[in-house]
């Protein structure tokens, strides 16, 4: 590996062999919609990224100190605990949808849920769909 590459890099292993192997039925259909959801939405198909996120689309960053990389526009991860929604844009401008969509925690671009009936879809729609447009605006085609 490159010394500036990213760890987490695309491969080609089964998005769904790796969600069949979820033993939690409502964590594994709750983790097969996010991604039909999120496939709809950025309009890119699931890829695994290592051996545990689903990423969808890529982008090509380069930062001024030099650092460049390829990396999912959008993405999940199903971990122990909850299920992890990787909102590249971060959350500064979501408040409103945030406080609308339900239980949840999240930090500087990750979205923790425990299951999406616990949440307003629409709103992690509107923040998914929002994320994806500015990434797309910050690192167009």
């Amino acid at each position: 590996m490159a010394k500036n590459q990213n760890k987490t890099q695309k491969t080609d292993a089964s998005v769904d062999e790796y969600l069949m192997q979820i033993e939690d039925a409502e964590k594994r259909a709750d983790c097969f919609k996010i991604k039909d959801m999120m496939e709809r939405i950025v309009d890119a198909p699931a890829r695994m990224w290592g051996t545990s996120i689903i990423g969808f689309g890529d982008y090509h960053y380069k930062y001024e100190s030099g650092r460049e990389g390829d990396f999912m526009r959008s993405g999940f991860a199903a971990r122990k605990a909850n299920i992890v929604l990787y909102i590249m844009a971060g959350f500064s401008e979501y408040n409103a949808l945030l406080e609308k969509m339900g239980k949840h925690k999240h930090g500087k671009g990750c979205l923790y849920i425990k299951r999406l009936s616990d949440l307003d879809e629409s709103a992690l729609e509107e923040i998914i769909t929002r994320s994806v447009a500015s990434m797309a605006q910050k690192y167009p085609e």
